[in-house]
């Protein structure tokens, strides 16, 4: 059992307050529409794609669980059948990453979930979370689950709560800096301290 107290983070690391979330049944659907411009769709799985996407909707937030990946270990995650990628497109763009994995029997995990600064307040990621939500309850699954983290969006929280998802258990991550360790460049995350 884990002691009440402030205790101090070695220089390097990053530290981090994970949320699991989940749903247990489907929510009924909150109102969304795209914008007009905004369409979505299905990806086939490709690896330039999938890590552009994955920088540039994930940078800020310190994203860098894939980074770790050798290309080829990657591509054995996404070439499987039971993990789905979508996106949303603006003029042509790419601007989201919806990543449903249905690997573990009778559950769908939220794998990754966000937008591209170009999306961000249109109202799009709402569209993009009924399709998650929809997609999931489409297979017989009886789990629907996602986690965040204290280095997430502020209102990441609020909105996984809006869309139906129940907070169920937190823990303490803690980790080389992703920025320090090459993963990632040192101006990511400029919302966390960097300490060296």
């Amino acid at each position: 059992m884990m002691k009440d107290g402030i205790f101090e983070v070695p220089a390097g690391k990053v530290a981090t307050v994970v949320t699991h979330l989940e749903m247990t049944a489907k929510p009924a659907p909150r109102e969304a529409s795209l914008p007009g411009d905004v369409t979505f769709r299905q990806v086939a799985p490709d690896l330039e794609w999938y890590r552009d996407m994955f920088d540039r909707v994930g940078r800020a937030w310190l994203w860098n669980g894939r980074r770790k990946l050798s290309d080829a270990a990657l591509m054995e995650v996404l070439n499987d059948p039971k993990v789905a990628l979508f996106t949303l497109s603006r003029n042509g763009q790419d601007e989201a990453l919806l990543e449903l994995d249905f690997r573990q029997e009778g559950v769908c995990e939220l794998a990754y979930f966000g937008l591209a600064d170009a999306l961000i307040g249109t109202g799009a990621g709402r569209y993009l979370m009924n399709e998650a939500i929809a997609r999931a309850w489409a297979a017989p699954i009886e789990r629907f689950y996602v986690h965040t983290c204290t280095l997430d969006s502020q209102q990441a929280m609020a909105f996984y709560q809006r869309s139906g998802f129940t907070p169920f258990k937190l823990e303490v991550e803690i980790e080389d800096d992703p920025r320090l360790t090459g993963l990632l460049p040192e101006d990511a995350g400029s919302h966390v301290p960097l300490v060296r």
